[in-house]
């Protein structure tokens, strides 16, 4: 994450520099852990990936992360399970590694049964 002035205010910032000093502000303070709610919604194509780099540089220091997006390449990149949920239920967790994005849909859309996506 880049920002050109240390002095600059976050007000002053873009989207994605916002999330990224909010990621970087929560593993800085020693969160236990860290829940993002679509992280990557509103910044660009490379803040995202700045922001996806910030995620993935805290899973590496055991930083225990909850993020919720729609966002299911992103979701797929970063996560090690993967909680399903549908009409407001959890169906079961999945590995991302073991997975397919079409498994996970098929699931949330009640095209798959649960069962048989154990992870």
């Amino acid at each position: 994450m880049t920002i050109q002035n240390i002095d600059q205010t976050v007000e002053t910032l873009s989207g994605g520099q916002r999330q990224g000093v909010a990621v970087a502000r929560a593993a800085a303070f020693g969160s236990k852990v860290i829940i993002l709610d679509e992280p990557t919604a509103a910044p660009g194509g490379k803040e995202s990936r700045r922001v996806l780099a910030l995620i993935l540089d805290m899973r590496a220091r055991g930083i225990p992360i909850i993020l919720i997006s729609h966002n299911m390449p992103h979701v797929f990149e970063v996560a090690d399970r993967i909680p399903v949920h549908r009409l407001g239920r959890r169906l079961c967790v999945i590995d991302p590694k073991s997975h397919s994005m079409s498994d996970a849909v098929a699931l949330m859309t009640g095209a798959r049964a649960p069962e048989a996506a154990a992870a």
